[in-house]
């Protein structure tokens, strides 16, 4: 499976859609709309309290160096020291933090890959795989494998220590039975990393098994997600791969709510 091109979201895309936005995102996307031309009221609006949320975040002195280096930073700087009034997007800044990337997740595998002397295969799952596949942008600490370390790496304590201190990530395992029926059919690959050969659960898989979760970070993982699934195949998928969620009160209340939020509609019967 080819990792899906990613690009840069705009500055109003972050600013609706995100529900947390890494700084670096956030200054370049400042600098796409600041060299748009003539904006707008709220634009500007948006770009004065976007620099005053990184001011808060990197400090005075870097957010300084930023602007001087920045395209477009005497437009920026003009902007945020004009009188546009009290703050438009107030909350802002509390959603500001290092997001995971999936470069950062691959060179992880790479060198995790090289480590080993022998060929192994491991199948990821969570929100460490829709970052790797879709548009979701957020901060996770854990590169979920589904079931079990494999036996090459369970015992290289001091390997992975080291990996999760310099990239900030971490490899943990959960259980298969949270996923839907099925779901090793429909497994794909990432690549091949040195000696390790990596797979993922079906993006739209590891959906449906947030579906039935009552955690928000969950939650926002489905909302952000959503919109470049396909809606059929979750509601097919549902019906014929999520009996056993359905069939327990709690979590079918969990569906339903969380089907509801995203798509304005009941849980599909």
């Amino acid at each position: 499976m080819s990792r899906i091109a990613l690009s840069h979201p705009d500055l109003w895309s972050l600013a609706l859609d995100q529900s947390q936005i890494d700084p670096d995102d956030l200054a370049a996307a400042i600098e796409g709309e600041a060299q748009k031309g003539q904006l707008d009221f709220r634009t500007r609006l948006l770009i004065r309290d976007s620099v005053e949320s990184l001011k808060a975040f990197w400090g005075p002195a870097r957010t300084s160096v930023w602007l001087r280096e920045a395209q477009a930073g005497d437009t920026i700087e003009a902007i945020a020291s004009g009188d546009l009034g009290p703050p438009g997007f107030s909350l802002l800044g509390r959603r500001i933090m290092p997001v995971t990337r999936s470069e950062t997740i691959v060179a992880f595998l790479r060198e995790l890959g090289i480590s080993l002397p022998q060929p192994e295969k491991m199948i990821i799952g969570g929100a460490a795989s829709l970052i790797l596949t879709t548009p979701l942008s957020r901060r996770t600490e854990d590169i979920d494998v589904v079931d079990e370390l494999p036996a090459q790496i369970q015992g290289r304590h001091a390997l992975l220590d080291s990996l999760a201190q310099r990239y900030g990530i971490r490899l943990t395992h959960f259980q298969s039975h949270y996923l839907p029926t099925g779901w090793e059919l429909r497994i794909q690959t990432l690549g091949r990393f040195g000696q390790l050969d990596v797979w993922l659960v079906d993006r739209h898989d590891t959906w449906l098994g947030k579906l039935f979760s009552p955690r928000e970070k969950d939650r926002d993982d489905l909302r952000l997600v959503a919109p470049v699934l396909d809606k059929t195949i979750l509601q097919q998928r549902l019906g014929i791969a999520c009996g056993t969620f359905l069939s327990q009160p709690q979590l079918r209340r969990n569906a339903s709510d969380n089907w509801y939020i995203v798509f304005g509609e009941n849980l599909p019967a």
